[in-house]
């Protein structure tokens, strides 16, 4: 049975040890001074009792590493309680290494496709990317098996924009305190804002040519 909470119920768990919710998972950040302490913090966390049956992804970069959590099942995706035990385990393992979270540096990203039946595109993209259908959700979401690139998720259209063709924007995940700074800097470079109304949960923002980018957060979505 998945013990399933929503993402506000998380952040309030473990947000305070620097764990943010986006798009694709529950994630916190960690600066490395050395590809050593990031192969001491990424054994640490292989150590956790329980990690082998709830495998968190660890992304190693030259400026530190990210860890992601999530559950995924036929009728779930997203945070559960056993997460959050997973999470304090990975907390106490950088504490003890000591190694800080960087809330700031955290981010995923959503490509969007629109058409006007997205059944019909689906198939084209799931074939050209080696994606696979989100289990929770088949009929709107491909997932990269490797859990290495973005999602995409389709979007229903009334028609198509311009020549008839299709469109694509995308989606910018950020923790909650970061998006409203993030918004402002796109129009400072040159952007506008096209929708605010749902916003804190996104702000849609267009470029000069009229490409668009969402800036998303979780606020909003469970309350």
């Amino acid at each position: 049975m998945i013990d399933g909470i929503s993402p506000r119920e998380f952040e309030d768990a473990v947000g305070g040890d620097g764990w943010r919710v986006v798009g694709d998972g529950m994630c916190a950040f960690y600066r490395t001074g050395s590809l050593a302490d990031a192969a001491r913090f990424v054994q640490a966390i292989a150590a956790l009792p329980g990690v082998e049956d709830h495998r968190p992804d660890i992304d190693v970069r030259p400026d530190g590493v990210t860890v992601r959590l999530i559950t995924a099942a036929d009728d779930w995706y997203g945070p559960t309680k056993r997460d959050v035990e997973i999470a304090r385990g990975i907390s106490a393992a950088a504490g003890e290494l000591g190694l800080a979270p960087d809330p700031a540096s955290i981010q995923s990203f959503l490509v969007i496709p629109g058409a006007p039946d997205t059944a019909a595109v689906m198939p084209f993209w799931e074939a050209v990317l080696g994606y696979e259908r989100r289990a929770d959700n088949p009929d709107e979401d491909l997932v990269d098996p490797h859990q290495r690139n973005p999602s995409f998720w389709f979007e229903p259209m009334k028609e198509p924009r311009g020549d008839g063709g299709g469109a694509i924007h995308v989606a910018v995940w950020v923790p909650y305190e970061q998006a409203e700074a993030r918004v402002a800097a796109a129009v400072a470079a040159g952007g506008r804002i096209v929708r605010d109304d749902f916003a804190p949960s996104w702000w849609t923002l267009a470029d000069a040519a009229g490409n668009e980018a969402d800036v998303a957060t979780i606020r909003g979505r469970d309350d």
